[in-house]
């Protein structure tokens, strides 16, 4: 169903309007009528005959015709038989601002469900309940009780806490930032952020999408939807909540390690979202992103009138991973023909203390013919001879004039370059409060061109055994079983194209030391029970066995001593492996968040990933470039290419077992953890092998 009613309507009622300054009903209903509103606006009200000039009504159905938009104030008793008003007179569209339902206990959450079921049979679509209200500058609607309606801007905003939207509101006011529309969405009982991120990408008014959220309902749905918006136009989005520390106890490597902030990091990394930490930054990159021109590259010029500035600047743009701008020769002689001998014509371009704009305009207008430059910092620091506002006048009609390369300004100062601030705001040159924050809103600018410019996504399938893998998940939940052992986790990995060792269980010393003897030396030993997940931490692993006696010792130490240890712990027997070549061991994991999935791990191996937490994630399913920057993404990722003489490993072979891993979880969602660990790689043309395995299911 369409939001269109929320963004144009052509009559709104205030259901709860009232008289009394200072209430909700009153601020609202004054906040329609000073912001311009031209449609209709009918007060509903008992108890007053007219608000402000407007006549009033007892109820909705005295209004004698159909508002395309209810606002509804009353008290949460009252909701519910408004909306069936509503459903009888046929309005599709209602904010409710009231509070008072799930977010106070199981009886608000009762009425807000009957209030939304009732509204969905009906066609009705709800804003809220819990909320602050709605802006759209398009149709002057404050429907809200934010405050005076904001400037016009191209930055859509959604948030779900109505008290961050006041205080964005504010915030943008003071910074004199616009907004197309402001969507308070409170408890989203019915629209929630994905919802309105589909309306405002169709919205021609929007060409930013910002929006504060705590949480995210539908998570695959969410990225799926989003990477396809951010295709079209950014999003910018803050996220709270994220800090908890694994909901869940793990018992996997990954699952430990992967908590809901590095799913939502992942997420949003899929999805092209850029994340933003606070207010402020998300302004510094919404209002770049909605008034300047995408950059086609990551290189920077910086045009100053201050040394010290400049090389701020500098360091920001190497600390940013950006690109100093190299100056054609053509460039540099244009500048050093008219700049004072003094100047500097190489980046950063210092047209030194006296400029006046006059210069600033002749040296950013060769600059932006530059074809090695990608987007201009300009710099001004307040000096005697500074003329801030006309400055800023030649820079707005430079940029006017040769609109094809992102402006970002930095005027330093306070009072001095107040004017020329105004100057810049008015001409939609983002303007910084430091160098460093205008060079981190070009990264993100920069960042969100790179991903758009990444192929499509082609997630490999490989041929598998699938009713193998099925065979043994389904026994296993049968018996109730949550764990899969060691063996069965290998003919998992097996029917999924992994090579593991070979070896069998043994249940006598003598045993093991024939299922040795066949095997070859050297062997491992590894104690075989479903109660022990860590091994190495009773002892009960033993490697670089190479006789038959030392496979008998091995075997008889730990029966004696693991039962002491783990007095509870069933144990089954000792696994007798063969033992692996030498090569560097990863580990390739993966944790099933509950809003998005799979969570791909990978890191490396043995007890080091506990130690050293170097690890990358990102969410299933992988494509091969996606596997192999995971690898990139860890900072152990160099001695995997190799260093100091030493031989790397196959980059390729890891990044295949990544992908064969993603799709065994993709296909197999029973499967809630697992860690491949150590997974053994050699030199390239080698075959890894998966050592150990861990796997976690469930129904």
């Amino acid at each position: 169903m369409s939001l269109e009613s929320f963004f144009s309507p052509k009559s709104v009622a205030i259901v709860g309007a009232s008289r009394r300054k200072g209430k909700v009903g009153y601020e609202i209903l004054t906040n329609m009528i000073s912001s311009g509103y031209e449609g209709k606006i009918f007060p509903v009200n008992r108890s007053a005959d007219e608000i402000e000039g407007l006549t009033c009504y007892p109820d909705l159905s005295s209004i004698g015709e159909t508002p395309e938009l209810v606002v509804v104030i009353v008290p949460a008793r009252f909701v519910l038989g408004i909306i069936e008003d509503c459903a009888k007179l046929g309005t599709k569209s209602v904010i409710i601002i009231t509070a008072g339902f799930k977010e106070i206990g199981e009886e608000g959450k009762k009425l807000e469900e009957e209030i939304v079921r009732v509204a969905r049979r009906a066609g009705i679509r709800i804003i809220g309940p819990n909320c602050l209200g709605v802006i759209v500058s398009s149709s002057k609607l404050n429907a809200s009780f934010g405050g005076d309606m904001p400037k016009a801007g191209g930055t859509g905003y959604l948030s779900q806490s109505g008290a961050m939207l006041a205080a964005i509101l504010d915030t943008a006011k003071a910074n004199g930032i616009g907004f197309s529309s402001l969507f308070s969405i409170g408890n989203k009982a019915d629209v929630d952020e994905l919802d309105l991120i589909e309306a405002l990408a169709a919205d021609p008014n929007t060409k930013v999408i910002a929006g504060y959220l705590e949480s995210i309902g539908d998570g695959n749905e969410f990225v799926r939807e989003a990477e396809r918006i951010s295709h079209q136009k950014p999003i910018l989005l803050m996220k709270s909540g994220g800090t908890t520390a694994g909901a869940k106890a793990a018992s996997s490597h990954t699952g430990s390690l992967a908590g809901s902030e590095v799913a939502y990091e992942c997420m949003f990394a899929r999805a092209g979202i850029i994340r933003c930490d606070s207010i402020t930054q998300q302004f510094d990159f919404a209002q770049a992103f909605a008034s300047q021109p995408l950059p086609r590259g990551p290189k920077v010029v910086v045009l100053t009138n201050a040394g010290g500035a400049g090389i701020m600047a500098a360091d920001a743009i190497e600390r940013q991973g950006l690109t100093f701008a190299k100056l054609a020769e053509e460039t540099i002689d244009r500048l050093a023909a008219s700049l004072p001998a003094a100047a500097n014509c190489y980046n950063p371009v210092d047209v030194l203390g006296d400029a006046l704009p006059d210069r600033y305009e002749f040296a950013l207008d060769v600059l932006l013919d530059d074809p090695s430059v990608d987007a201009v910092v300009v710099l001004l620091t307040p000096q005697a001879m500074t003329q801030a506002a006309e400055t800023a006048e030649a820079i707005a009609k430079t940029a006017q004039a040769k609109p094809d390369k992102p402006i970002l300004a930095c005027f330093l100062g306070a009072s001095k370059v107040e004017a020329g601030v105004k100057v810049l705001r008015e001409a939609k040159i983002p303007q910084y409060e430091s160098p460093e924050a205008a060079v981190a809103t070009l990264r993100a600018m920069a960042d969100y061109v790179l991903w758009r410019s990444q192929p499509k996504r082609v997630v490999k399938l490989f041929p598998v055994n699938r009713r193998k893998v099925e065979s043994i998940i389904d026994r296993h939940l049968r018996k109730g079983a949550r764990e899969i052992g060691e063996a069965e986790s290998k003919e998992i990995l097996e029917a999924y194209g992994f090579a593991t060792p070979k070896g069998s269980i043994a249940t006598t010393a003598d045993q093991a030391a024939n299922i040795a003897d066949q095997l070859g030396y050297p062997v491992v030993l590894k104690i075989w029970s479903p109660d022990i997940l860590h091994k190495s931490d009773v002892g009960g692993v033993k490697v670089g066995l190479k006789s038959a006696q030392q496979v008998r010792d091995a075997f008889d130490l730990m029966m004696y001593r693991i039962p002491k240890k783990m007095p509870d712990a069933h144990i089954l027997g000792v696994l007798v492996q063969e033992m692996c070549a030498s090569g560097r061991e990863v580990i390739l994991g993966m944790h099933r968040d509950p809003h998005f999935g799979p969570l791909m791990m990978f890191g490396m191996g043995g007890v080091m990933v506990e130690v050293l937490k170097d690890v990358a994630f990102y969410l299933a399913p992988l494509t091969g470039d996606e596997a192999k920057r995971m690898l990139m993404n860890t900072k152990t990722y160099r001695i995997l290419q190799g260093v100091r003489g030493q031989e790397g490993v196959d980059i390729e072979a890891i990044a295949e077992g990544l992908q064969r891993l993603s799709q065994l979880v993709t296909e197999f969602p029973q499967i809630q953890e697992m860690d491949i660990n150590p997974y053994v790689v050699g030199l390239p043309g080698t075959t890894p092998i998966g050592v150990d395995a861990r796997i976690s299911v469930e129904k």
